[in-house]
């Protein structure tokens, strides 16, 4: 398995985890949703279950879940600033389509 953060991707997780009692790293999975079928879902791992797939990217462990492992293998995660707003943007070489309003994607 194969997921890359970027410096600025990573560093904001670590800035994040350091700040909580808890938690292990970062974990990225999809869910069914939107008009073209998946989104991204991403929080912290608090455990790591046997089904679970563990990759380290510049020191920041990312759990995926065997079952959206498929699906987010190969991506790329970073950190974009618009405006007042900070967020995660996925750069997944697996997705064959995105809706117009960029909510979910298809594979």
């Amino acid at each position: 398995m194969t997921i890359h953060l970027t410096v600025s991707a990573a560093d904001r997780v670590k800035r994040f985890l350091a700040g909580r009692e808890t938690g292990l790293g970062l974990r990225l999975g999809i869910r069914r949703s939107g008009c073209s079928g998946y989104a991204y879902v991403a929080g912290v791992a608090e455990a790591i279950s046997e089904s679970d797939r563990i990759c380290v990217s510049r020191g920041v462990k990312v759990v995926v879940d065997a079952e959206s492992l498929p699906m987010l293998d190969g991506t790329e995660v970073d950190v974009v600033r618009e405006g007042l707003n900070e967020g995660f943007v996925f750069r997944n070489p697996n997705v064959r389509h995105e809706c117009g309003c960029g909510e979910s994607f298809g594979v």
